[in-house]
């Protein structure tokens, strides 16, 4: 691919989905205000984040094609963060046991020489089993998902907290949902199949992220 492909973040789950298509990419930060707006629906919030980090990026890099990708995880109609620190972690839990959380993740790719932009919210939805206390405590010390919204891994042992998933893509879950992507990628003239493993670096970081 001519253009260079900037994946605008610094989320290493993101970056491992975006190799899965084995095409050239970076990896660069996007410093945004990631708080939602007074009466910002999660929905919203996605697809606003995902546009704004891809935006972000877009003078530094004014020739590329850019990536931006944000989660909002959704349980009883409030929005559901990162926990950070293992209280929230359980409070979390706590809260999503015998529930359905809904993941909406947002997914925006920008032409950054010509302006124009497409953007997509994919929403996966998990059906958690009733966990009690100990089971909690148990799952947040083997795996201390503290970086993740919803405080869980679904690629790690996070699966055993679920009764049943429902969506097109599962990568969506984890971060970033790679088949409306494709679909954007085609719409923009790109066939990931006819540029896989040519020059591949794909996962570098920029140097303001090392």
């Amino acid at each position: 691919m001519a253009r260079p492909l900037i994946l605008a973040s610094s989320s290493p789950y993101r970056s491992a989905l975006l190799k899965q298509l084995r095409i050239p990419f970076e990896c660069a930060p996007a410093h945004i205000n990631e708080e939602a707006m007074p009466g910002e629906q999660p929905i919203a919030l996605a697809r606003r984040l995902s546009q704004e980090k891809a935006q972000a990026l877009s003078p530094r890099y004014p020739d590329a094609l850019i990536i931006g990708s944000d989660q909002v995880a959704e349980c009883g109609g409030r929005a559901l963060g990162k926990p950070g620190t293992p209280e929230r972690a359980a409070a979390q839990l706590r809260a999503s046991s015998g529930r359905a959380v809904h993941f909406h993740s947002g997914i925006c790719l920008l032409d950054a020489a010509s302006g124009k932009q497409r953007t997509a919210v994919e929403t996966f939805t998990v059906h958690f089993r009733k966990l009690s206390d100990r089971q909690i405590r148990r799952y947040l010390e083997l795996e201390t998902p503290y970086d993740c919204a919803g405080s869980f891994k679904a690629e790690g042992l996070g699966i055993v907290l679920f009764e049943k998933m429902e969506g097109s893509d599962l990568n969506s879950l984890i971060g970033l949902p790679l088949i409306r992507l494709v679909d954007l990628l085609l719409e923009f003239g790109i066939d990931p199949l006819a540029i896989a493993d040519h020059g591949i670096s794909g996962g570098q970081a920029s140097s303001s992220e090392k």
